[in-house]
Parts: C-alpha cells; sequence; structure tokens
C-alpha cells in the first residue's frame, strides 16, 4: 500500500500503483483540470509519473500558480518548437532542447541557416500543432532498445548521448506527441493546450556539448507563459533589458573596451569607467580600514605547486591558462584566484593567538581561461579584480568574522542602493566526492553559517551541492530594477585549506601549543567587471551623483556669459565636484539635449542675469528645472547629496518571474 502525503497534513491511501493525476482526481475534479505537473518528495515529475507501489511519499500538485509549473510548461514547448522545425525542414538532427531562466532553447543541426525571419513561419506550425492538443506520451525502454529507436530515427546526436553519458543507464525514457518522437528526462505537461502564449527570441551558434572542437549547432531560444499578458510583460523587460545592456551603454558613454588586438575578454578601462571603478575601490578600502582589515598587494603569476597545494590546480585547470615553463622545467601559472596567495603572506612568519583574527584585503587581478563562446561584456571575462580577502581567526572567532562580512557586504549594497537580494547558502552535496575535508567539519562549517544567517534575522536559502569544493558559502543574488537576478558578493567558510593536508597553516595559543586557524574568503562586490556591468544596467548608465563620472555641465546661454560661467566652473572643481563646461555657440536647448543624453546627474545654467546677481540655474537630470540658486547654495546641494551616497532613480521596473523547478533533457 503506497501512503501519499499532502501539502496540508492529509494523506491519500492507494493499494495499486498510482499516478498524480490519480491523485488529483480522488481530491477533486477542479484540481484535476488545474493540474499541470506534481512535485514528488521534492522532485518535478509529469502527472503520468508511475509513484512507487508501497511506502510513504510527500506530493504536491502543481498548478499554473507554481513556480515549477512554468518550467514543465515552457520544456513542453521547446519540444513543439522542434517537431515544428522538423515539419518545416528536412535532415534536421535534434541536440539538446532544456528549459533556462526566462525560457528555453533547442540546439539543432541542419543545413538551411536559421534566422529570425524564419520564426512567424516556425511560430504558425507551432501553433498547429498546439491546436491539434494531441498529447504527450512517456515511453520507457530498455538500453538497447533505446539505441535501435535512435538509429531508426537517424539521430546520431541522440546515439552518441546514450553511448557517452547515459552508456550506464538501464532504460532511458522517450516522450511522444503525433510522429514526433524525442530521447528526454521530461517532464512534460498532458497536453500542448496549457502552452498559453509563447514567442521565439533569437538564434545563435552552440558547440555540441559546449566543445569548441565539435559541430556547430544552431540554437534557437524561445519563452512561454500560461497567458498572454505575463508573455508581454517579459518582452517589455527584454526590451528594457536591451536598453540597459551594458556592452552598448558602455560604448555610448565611453565607460570600458574590448579591443581584439588586445585580447578577447580583457577589458581596457577608459577614463571615465576607471573614475567609476576607483570611487568604488576607495569607498570599500576606507571601509575595509574601519573594518581592521590589512591591505596587502600579490603577484600576477605563480608556481603550478601553489596551486596544486592549494588544491585548485586539479579541480579547475580546464579553467585555467596554460602554465608558462621556465628554465629547470619550472612552471609558472597567471593567477586564477588570490586565497592562495594570501595564505603564504599569513605563513611569512609565526602567529600568535593575541594577533588574531588576521584580515588580508587586496584588489586582486586573476585569469581564468574562458571559452570565447561564454565571453559576455564585462560580465564574463579572461582577467578580472576582485575586491578580495581572507580572514585567518580562530573557531571562537567565526560566527563573528563571519557576520562581520556579511555585515559588511549589506551595507555596501545598500549603500549603491542594492536593496533587493537574497542570500543563498551552498552546501556541500553528500553524494558527491568533489569536496575536500572531514564530514564533521563540514557539518560544522555549514551549521555555522546557519546560526549566523538566523541571528541577522536572514532567511536564507539553502542549496545543496553549490558550495566551493573546500567549504560552504554564502552568496549575495541581486535582484536588479527590472526584476533580474545577478549572483555578486559572496563570503565562504573553509576548515580545508589551513589544514595539514593544504598548507598546514598554525598560530600558538594561549596554551601555548600549535593550532589550526579557520579561513574565511569574502568578497562584497565580486569582481569590479562584473559588478559595475550589473550597475551599468541597473542603472540605465546614468549613476547616482556620488559614483558619475561627470557629475555637473555648467552651461552658457551666449558667449556673454562666458566669462561668468569659466569662474563658476573654477569653483565647482575647487569644491571636488567632477565638473566640465559647454561653452559652444550652440542653442540653449542643444546643450541641454547633449548633457541629458550623456546623462550627466546636474546641469548648472549661467546667463547674463547669473552673472550679475552670482546665481545659477539648476537642472536635475530627473527632476527638471529646480530653478535658480546662489551659486553656494547649489554646491552645498550638490555636496551633501555627495556626502550622503544618495541613490535616486528615474526608472523601477517590475520583479521578473523566478524559474524554479527546470525540466532537464537528456
Amino acid at each position: 500500500m503506497l501512503k501519499v502525503n499532502l501539502p496540508d497534513g492529509s494523506e491519500k491511501q492507494f493499494e495499486s500503483q498510482a499516478t498524480p493525476a490519480d491523485v488529483a482526481a480522488d481530491i477533486g475534479p477542479g484540481l484535476v483540470k488545474a493540474a499541470v505537473a506534481a512535485e514528488v518528495d521534492g522532485q518535478v515529475v509529469g502527472l503520468d509519473y508511475r509513484l512507487p507501489e508501497e511506502g510513504a511519499v510527500a506530493l504536491r500538485i502543481l498548478t499554473k500558480k507554481d513556480a515549477e509549473a512554468l518550467g514543465v510548461m515552457r520544456h513542453s514547448c521547446a519540444h513543439v518548437m522542434a517537431r515544428a522545425v522538423m515539419r518545416l525542414f528536412d535532415g534536421v538532427q535534434l541536440a539538446f532542447g532544456p528549459t533556462i531562466d526566462g525560457g528555453f532553447y533547442y540546439d539543432f543541426d541542419l543545413e538551411h541557416p536559421l534566422t529570425e525571419d524564419d520564426f512567424a513561419n516556425i511560430e504558425k506550425e507551432m501553433a498547429k500543432i498546439i491546436k491539434l492538443n494531441e498529447p504527450f506520451e512517456r515511453l520507457e525502454e530498455p538500453r538497447d532498445d533505446a539505441m535501435k529507436i535512435c538509429r531508426d530515427l537517424g539521430q546520431q546526436y541522440k546515439i552518441e548521448h546514450i553511448e557517452g553519458r547515459l552508456s550506464g543507464d538501464p532504460t532511458l525514457s522517450f516522450y511522444r506527441q503525433g510522429e514526433f518522437l524525442d530521447l528526454c528526462r521530461g517532464p512534460h505537461v498532458v497536453k500542448p493546450s496549457a502552452i498559453g502564449a509563447f514567442k521565439l527570441l533569437s538564434v545563435a551558434g552552440a558547440y555540441w556539448k559546449g566543445d569548441a572542437n565539435r559541430n556547430q549547432l544552431q540554437r534557437v531560444y524561445g519563452t512561454a507563459f500560461f497567458n498572454k499578458k505575463d508573455l508581454e510583460e517579459h518582452l517589455a523587460r527584454i526590451e528594457e533589458a536591451k536598453r540597459r545592456d551594458h556592452r552598448v551603454l558602455g560604448k555610448q558613454l565611453e565607460l570600458f573596451a574590448i579591443n581584439p588586438l588586445v585580447g578577447s575578454g580583457l577589458v581596457l578601462w577608459l577614463p571615465k569607467g576607471a573614475i567609476i571603478r576607483g570611487l568604488l575601490e576607495n569607498f570599500v578600502r576606507d571601509e575595509l580600514t574601519r573594518r581592521g582589515y590589512q591591505p596587502v598587494y600579490t603577484p600576477n603569476v605563480g608556481r603550478v605547486e601553489l596551486y596544486e597545494t592549494s588544491g585548485h590546480y586539479p579541480y579547475y585547470s580546464d579553467s585555467m591558462f596554460t602554465p608558462i615553463v621556465m628554465e629547470e622545467e619550472e612552471q609558472y601559472i597567471l593567477k586564477p584566484m588570490n586565497c592562495p596567495h594570501h595564505i603564504m603572506i599569513y605563513k611569512s612568519r609565526p602567529r600568535s593567538y593575541r594577533e588574531l583574527p588576521v584580515r588580508l584585503a587586496e584588489f586582486g587581478t586573476v585569469y581564468r581561461y574562458e571559452k570565447s563562446g561564454e565571453l559576455s561584456g564585462m560580465t564574463r571575462v579572461r582577467g578580472f579584480t576582485q575586491d578580495d580577502a581572507h580572514i585567518f581567526c580562530t573557531s571562537d572567532q567565526v560566527a563573528d568574522e563571519f557576520r562581520g562580512c556579511i555585515e559588511m557586504t549589506q551595507y555596501i549594497l545598500q549603500c549603491l542602493g542594492l536593496n533587493d537580494y537574497r542570500v543563498r547558502l551552498g552546501f556541500r552535496d553528500p553524494d558527491s566526492d568533489k569536496y575536500v575535508g572531514s564530514p564533521e567539519n563540514w557539518d560544522r562549517a555549514e551549521q555555522s553559517l546557519i546560526e549566523v544567517c538566523e541571528s541577522l534575522g536572514i532567511q536564507a536559502d539553502q542549496e545543496a551541492g553549490e558550495a566551493a569544493f573546500y567549504g560552504p558559502k554564502a552568496d549575495f543574488v541581486i535582484t536588479d530594477c527590472i526584476g533580474r537576478e545577478w549572483q555578486l558578493g559572496t563570503v565562504q567558510l573553509d576548515y580545508n585549506l589551513p589544514s595539514e593536508q593544504r598548507f598546514n597553516l598554525e598560530y600558538i595559543g594561549a596554551d601555548n601549543q600549535a593550532h589550526q586557524p579557520v579561513m574565511i574568503h569574502r568578497a562584497p562586490l565580486g569582481s569590479m567587471e562584473r559588478f559595475i556591468a550589473v550597475l551599468i544596467e541597473h542603472f540605465a548608465g546614468a549613476f547616482p551623483l556620488w559614483l558619475a563620472p561627470e557629475q555637473v555641465r555648467l552651461l552658457t546661454v551666449s558667449e556673454k556669459s562666458e566669462e561668468y560661467g569659466r569662474d563658476v566652473l573654477q569653483q565647482l572643481t575647487s569644491a571636488g565636484l567632477r565638473a566640465t563646461g559647454d561653452f559652444r555657440a550652440e542653442k540653449l536647448g542643444a546643450k541641454i539635449r547633449d548633457a541629458q543624453l550623456e546623462l550627466i546627474p546636474y546641469m548648472l545654467i549661467v546667463g547674463p542675469r547669473d552673472a550679475e546677481s552670482g546665481t545659477v540655474s539648476v537642472r536635475d537630470r530627473i527632476d527638471g528645472d529646480l530653478g535658480a540658486m546662489t551659486l553656494e547654495e547649489a554646491k552645498e546641494k550638490l555636496l551633501g547629496e555627495i556626502e550622503a551616497r544618495t541613490v535616486r532613480q528615474s526608472f523601477s521596473g517590475s520583479a521578473g518571474l523566478g524559474d524554479r523547478g527546470a525540466t532537464n533533457e537528456y
């Protein structure tokens, strides 16, 4: 007999094998009609999933109100798209078609070069398939039979996948819809009528299994929602995201450049971008000094043995640049992370418990070998600078030090107006062998993180398998003003790198004996490149006054006001404001328009009467004309806003829909 435990605490019993659809029917006809998928013991499944015949399971029926149901429906829409493509074009080879944040994609190999001009026909064919409303039927086949099916279908990528990654699976599943049959883990909706509204978005190249040495496929991206209104809102957010694209704004506002002659993924900070970066670095440095951190500098290269000792080299060698072979076969590598270098600074002399915690901080530049297809503006680069720090402390100090790292990250985000965030605790996956250290240390570290978050009133998500290989972590996931999530700051707890098996770090305790310190890794911003890219998009290039490369522009009404204007400009710059003057023989309207397009926070306009009265007319980028003020009043206003680090925005977007429980293609 099977016992099914429901979310409301009630229980259903079944003497023969049942499915979630049977459970829904037993509860009531209304739920059957509303059901889209189900969650069984935390796993998202289809309504046709066969429950065990005995034992007990926790089951939740998913409806259109549940985020997990959206992922299931989108996966089904990906299959409908693949079926439509196969109807329209000959010789289509299917690769993978999973759901992703905001939608789905499917990879195809076909002779016809797909473009957005093809989307209307594909969408039309998809609509026909949905109208047919043929069910998604799950088939489970022994491995040999599954291989024969794929051979009969002529699907070479599926055959290779069965022979490779799925070689140990005795049984494989397919989903059939009409004439379309695809190797797929699922789950799917019962019928495509659940797909309310869909849209194909873009097409791009993608290598088979992400390997640049393999065939290049055509990846078609799309999205789907249960109703048209949600789709239209999502498409509006996409357009807003395009308007805010840091790659476009970075070029328009002359913030940064990436030149192929310098190298892909290597950022050139232009003067205006360098001002923003410098301001952020100085802000963080001042805060670090107040919190007792000591500045250090480390080289951009290190011996391979350093990273072998830390464990980074065997775990992350694919993401590191090829070692440089020196004389006598000594090998150096571009620094992929700062922590081993900081460890060696700690280890440069004996340490006493009296000086712990030792807090070492550096804006350290590191290098990662990212594949060319994964590079994206400043959010995914090959060289980046982290606001990195490492704390070496006693076990008794862990909670307070970790709490201090969390509080510092919160303070920095607050000062930048990034108040919409969640904390995600990354724990180890007990079934994985990629983690180093004893289970006891892991349990202790994870419990410390939970207790610190609880003490700060933080309701943190917990995700198994998201820890660093050496310890658990707390990641700050920021939601920007149009609802997108970005993982930025991180704090990581580490009992392993200081251990005897790694660097054998020590301090002499009050008992005059050697003890092992605990290590905390923390970076409130993450990387300067990624963080500033997020700021560009969050503010749409319109930075708050204290961060703006150019804070105020002096505009003259005519040449008659130039002498007074230059005097005002000199007083502004002497007060520490980043100010420029527009003394061109242009109409005032054109000067205002240019300053607005360049997103200058404030304009001070001077004419003949201002010269006589010692005033300026103040124009705010957001609120428009603020009227006449004395120069001292204007300076006081601007300097006060800078001192307070006031953050004002002219646009506030709505939150986006989260996609949890995404389905996986085989």
